[in-house]
């Protein structure tokens, strides 16, 4: 081990008391976790894993990251890693250690930040998504011409069918005579349908054999004749 990083070692196990495992001459781990984070936030932690060179600090150590918070991934891993390469490149030819620890403490609480944002617009869309699914159970599909249609012919057959099904159901409780009595009086014209057919019901069928047809206009006229000799009618004093 150099003399160079042998003090670093020393320096950063004052910094770092109880954060720091030297694992070996030349392998360090480093416990960081979020320095500035909002109230109420919960805080998350890494590993910094160290591993330097004999040309160490001329050349930039391997670092990785261990961790178990379930909220980080791996994406978040890498993309801290290759934060701290950047800082560790400007960084060569000097001790660097203290410092990639302190950049690594400032990801995390922008880290841990950026995840309060992500659960909050989650959290909104969530309820967005809610609200609209709760409105369009309130409202209703819209109503069209050819919606409508396709909602009236699939009824009428679903009557239909209901209206045949109670029709079999009350065939079966009557007797024989019962139901061929029914069939004829189902083959019958309503009234309706013969008024349609002749609207002067003059179907021979309805009128009674010898019935006498009766001009109802002729009677008025008559009538009314009647009512106008009798106010033509004058009295003298003699009678």
């Amino acid at each position: 081990m150099s003399e160079a990083l042998l003090e670093e070692f020393e320096v950063l196990e004052s910094i770092y008391p109880t954060e720091l495992q030297r694992l070996s001459e030349r392998e360090i781990e480093i416990e960081a976790e979020a320095d500035d984070i909002p109230d109420g936030a919960e805080n998350v932690r890494v590993t910094l894993c160290v591993q330097y060179s004999d040309t160490y600090p001329d050349e930039l150590p391997t670092l990785l990251l261990k961790h178990e918070d379930p909220k980080i991934n791996d994406e978040d891993i890498e993309n801290l890693l290759k934060d701290l390469r950047r800082v560790g490149e400007e960084n060569l030819g000097m001790a660097m250690t203290f410092t990639l620890v302190s950049h690594l403490r400032e990801l995390l609480s922008e880290l841990v930040r950026f995840k309060i944002e992500e659960e909050r617009k989650a959290e909104a869309e969530k309820e967005r998504l809610a609200l609209e699914e709760e409105e369009k159970r309130t409202r209703g599909t819209p109503v069209t011409v050819e919606s409508f249609k396709a909602w009236k012919l699939a009824f009428d057959k679903e009557m239909a069918l209901k209206k045949a099904q109670e029709e079999e159901e009350r065939l079966k409780a009557l007797t024989p005579k019962e139901r061929e009595e029914w069939k004829r009086s189902v083959g019958r014209p309503s009234g309706r349908q013969l008024f349609e057919k002749n609207k002067n019901l003059e179907d021979e069928t309805l009128i009674e054999e010898g019935a006498v047809s009766v001009d109802i206009s002729q009677y008025d006229r008559t009538h009314h004749e009647e009512e106008e000799a009798d106010e033509g009618i004058t009295f003298s004093d003699s009678d």
